[in-house]
């Protein structure tokens, strides 16, 4: 680089086709889909940004490219967001994200308005932002190119996917980027079979180089040789276990739409606490379900994650009163009455039931797949995480193979044995306050 003036130095910055390896780049061919199917800390969403910038932009930053308007879709609005269209922090920055903001020179940056949800580039480039919470914002809208991300983890996956084709029909070839660690989703595997599909897959380690040395061995210390290392380091697609309680199949034969929920008779959040809150700790599973006037049990949301005590009464308290449930449960085995005391903290006049695991995790929740079985149980809209432990949960169960404790798993069967299992899964250590 001796003897390069700044604004070439500058200009290198920028250059994708330099920086990038083969793996990030879109391939060439008449495709509809391209999936980037890698695990976690890959480069997933550098250069699905890099796509949607070669898109927008032409030979030169300020002369159209060939996408018309394009739609990024993330999980949430705030996925959405703070991911894909990103913090603006130059990418030299340790700390900045790697979405639209940061692979743009500041000069040919596009302006995000967000009341809008829209960014629009210099060259009159247009894209809208939507969320996968929401399907019903893409019903309507034209689009040419689409950015799809973390659709795995999406809670309306087919619905949004299915309003996004139905708008996917500006220009003369159609394409969507979909960047996701993988899931055995029923639409993930039905994306892969299509003819119009081209899949690129990664792993975490093909990223080493440019990863902090503390993650790589946080994550590869806890998730080396388990299960959920192969699928989020790894990015194999895995399939139900050989003897677990739940399949799949029968979650998506069952699965429905929130506009088709029944009036619930009863809702119910259960807790399952953590003892501690640590980033390599538990999880605290946060489940809401409701039982309907038909007797059938819904899973309405999951809240769970790692979190402070109080923390969690707040994640819980938040979840109760948004879905004006009649009861808290939460099992007590290890944190006693230090569970209601930190509740109470929060909202003192809460209703709430102890209960105590007096039988194995297997013992418990078999009732409740029972139910499941009987297509008596639904889940409304999708739960990758909590399915991914039903689906897994084989008796015997080993954390440490594993690689987590089915905590999710553990608050479901609570809530479900409350409203659905009589007598079944429950002591109250205290008594039903």
């Amino acid at each position: 680089m001796d003897g390069w003036s700044q604004s070439e130095k500058d200009a290198l910055v920028f250059d994708w086709s330099f920086w990038g390896r083969p793996s990030q780049f879109a391939p060439s061919g008449d495709w509809s889909t391209f999936l980037l199917l890698a695990g976690r800390g890959f480069g997933k969403t550098r250069a699905a940004a890099e796509w949607v910038r070669g898109l927008m932009c032409g030979a030169t930053p300020l002369s159209r490219g060939i996408g018309e308007h394009v739609a990024i879709i993330g999980e949430t609005a705030a996925d959405a967001r703070d991911v894909m269209v990103g913090d603006g922090k130059p990418l030299s920055d340790p700390s900045a994200s790697s979405g639209l903001l940061q692979v743009h020179p500041k000069a040919f940056r596009p302006t995000y308005i967000a009341s809008k949800r829209r960014l629009t580039w210099p060259n009159g480039a247009v894209a809208t932002l939507y969320n996968a919470t929401e399907p019903d914002q893409l019903r309507g809208p034209q689009h040419s190119h689409a950015w799809l991300d973390e659709l795995c983890k999406w809670r309306y996956q087919k619905d949004t996917f299915e309003m996004l084709e139905m708008g996917l029909r500006l220009g003369t070839h159609p394409q969507k980027l979909i960047s996701t660690t993988p899931k055995p989703t029923l639409l993930l595997k039905e994306i892969m079979k299509d003819s119009g599909t081209v899949i690129t897959r990664g792993s975490t380690s093909d990223n080493l180089g440019n990863l902090a040395s503390g993650f790589i061995k946080r994550v590869y210390d806890r998730y080396s040789g388990t299960r959920t290392g192969r699928q989020e380091l790894d990015a194999e697609v895995l399939e139900d276990l050989d003897g677990a309680l739940w399949k799949r199949s029968t979650i998506d034969q069952h699965r429905i739409k929130l506009e088709d929920l029944p009036p619930l008779q009863r809702i119910v959040v259960a807790i399952d606490p953590a003892v501690s809150s640590e980033e390599s700790s538990n999880e605290t599973g946060i489940i809401a379900v409701g039982l309907g006037e038909d007797g059938h049990g819904y899973i309405l949301d999951d809240a769970s994650g790692v979190y402070t005590p109080l923390e969690w009464a707040r994640e819980a308290i938040a979840l109760y009163r948004a879905r004006r449930a009649d009861r808290i449960v939460a099992e007590i085995n290890q944190g006693g009455e230090l569970v209601e005391e930190t509740l109470r903290s929060v909202e003192q006049n809460i209703p709430y039931s102890p209960v105590w695991a007096s039988k194995g995790k297997w013992i418990r929740a078999e009732p409740v797949s029972a139910l499941a079985e009987q297509g008596r149980i639904h889940h409304v809209g999708f739960f990758p995480q909590l399915e991914d432990q039903m689906c897994a949960f084989c008796e015997g169960f080993n954390r440490t193979e594993m690689g987590y404790s089915p905590d999710r798993l553990d608050a479901m069967v609570w809530g479900i044995s409350e409203i659905m299992v009589e007598g079944e899964g429950r002591r109250f250590a205290f008594g039903s306050l």
